[in-house]
């Protein structure tokens, strides 16, 4: 079996998408349980340099120095964080859509059994 041999930046990428899933897991979880428990993901933005010199050990050449890996990390650690944040969110909760009006598309697909989902209908006014 051939070995595969990854390049710095993908070792980078890959481990700052890692961190913001790990992130987002547990301020999904946090915030089911306690009102401000997302901002418990956001404060461990700030050891995301530490997680990735723990892991991958150097830097790619476009990052100068550890300094600088808050900042060429932000859009891809956030991205990965909000999403698993409102995925874990959701299934804790066991979240269900409300139709407010018999005029949505999401009614209109539970009513022609497209939807998988249950629709809790509310009417409005």
């Amino acid at each position: 079996m051939k070995k595969v041999k990854l390049a710095i930046e993908h070792k980078f990428s890959l481990t700052v998408y890692l961190w913001g899933t790990i992130t987002g897991i547990i301020s999904g979880l946090a915030a089911a349980k306690i009102e401000y428990g997302w901002l418990l993901g956001v404060a461990m933005y700030i050891v995301t340099d530490k997680f990735i010199m723990a892991v991958i050990k150097e830097l790619p050449p476009d990052v100068p120095d550890e300094r600088a890996i808050l900042k060429k990390a932000f859009w891809g650690w956030s991205l990965f964080w909000l999403y698993f944040v409102m995925l874990t969110y959701s299934l804790v909760i066991g979240f269900t859509p409300h139709c407010y009006s018999n005029q949505s598309l999401l009614y209109r697909m539970v009513m022609n059994g497209n939807a998988t989902v249950p629709c809790n209908v509310t009417p409005v006014g």
